[in-house]
């Protein structure tokens, strides 16, 4: 096995980059760690470690729907009772 190693540049927005650091720390990795592992596992099984696939519809309407709420500092519902009345209601059908 090749003893030498490279360095590898990779541009990713602050918010994902803090947010990973922190799970991935959690878990007792770190993000070189976790690059590392990911590429391990691409060169073992010849792929992608995990599905790539784009979203439905009715999960693109989700996301849309949640970062309206994101921007707009406000919630679906109005109360927790609220949600879970929505959801009793979803449950019975």
């Amino acid at each position: 096995m090749n003893s030498h190693s490279s360095m590898l540049h990779v541009r990713i927005d602050d918010e994902t980059k803090e947010r990973a650091t922190i799970a991935l720390n959690a878990m007792g990795l770190s993000m070189s760690d976790a690059v590392r592992l990911f590429l391990k596992r691409v060169v073992a099984e010849q792929a992608i470690p995990f599905e790539v696939k784009l979203p439905n519809a009715e999960t693109k309407e989700a996301m849309a729907e949640a970062e309206a709420i994101i921007r707009q500092r406000r919630s679906r519902f109005e109360s927790a009772e609220a949600l879970f009345e929505a959801l009793d209601k979803d449950g019975d059908q």
